[in-house]
């Protein structure tokens, strides 16, 4: 009886062992097995339909390396289909119109190393919040744990626009418990 309970001892503290070396350097708070090695199929853009031109002399040249009308373009089809017009877009993605809207937010300047930057502090964030040894043994989420003091309580923010006489027209109700 003693030594099942002593080799039942030793097993447990051997997972328990196992399980706080396991996994990378960097924390995955939501456990999405990132690792995988099957295919993303969001990477996966379909080209669009072959189609004959009116008049066979009217052809572009053709440019090696460059681009041909079949092959996808999502930030054009997005911008069509939400109503805009592709054609009014900059290189940088952002519609002609909004170019005040752009130049007002970026006033104060922009630093063009911040995905960097947010990306090391979150890094930091995650090291210090990556759950306890029994979350990690059972892959169970901690990331809404982790970020719940930075949540925004919606329905009290809406109170106070509401508060203020901000029209708030398309805010969903409370949900009802």
């Amino acid at each position: 009886m003693r030594a099942g309970q002593g080799i039942f001892g030793i097993a447990l503290v051997a997972v328990l062992a196992l399980a706080g070396c396991s996994g990378s350097s960097t924390p995955h708070l939501m456990n999405l097995r990132a690792n995988a090695t099957s295919p993303d199929e969001f990477a996966i853009l379909p080209t669009k339909p072959l189609q004959m031109p009116k008049d066979m002399s009217a052809l572009p040249q053709p440019t090696p390396g460059g681009t041909n009308l079949a092959d996808p373009t999502p930030l054009a089809d997005a911008v069509t289909a939400l109503g805009g017009k592709a054609a009014a877009m900059t290189a940088q993605g952002i519609p002609v119109a909004d170019g005040a809207l752009v130049n007002a937010a970026s006033r104060y300047g922009n630093d063009p190393n911040i995905r960097q930057q947010l990306d090391a502090a979150d890094l930091r964030f995650r090291r210090t919040h990556n759950g306890r040894v029994l979350d990690r043994l059972f892959g169970h989420t901690v990331y809404f744990q982790a970020y719940a003091p930075m949540s925004l309580d919606q329905y009290a923010e809406l109170e106070k626009w509401r508060a203020m006489g901000v029209a708030t027209p398309s805010a969903p109700p409370k949900p009802v418990k």
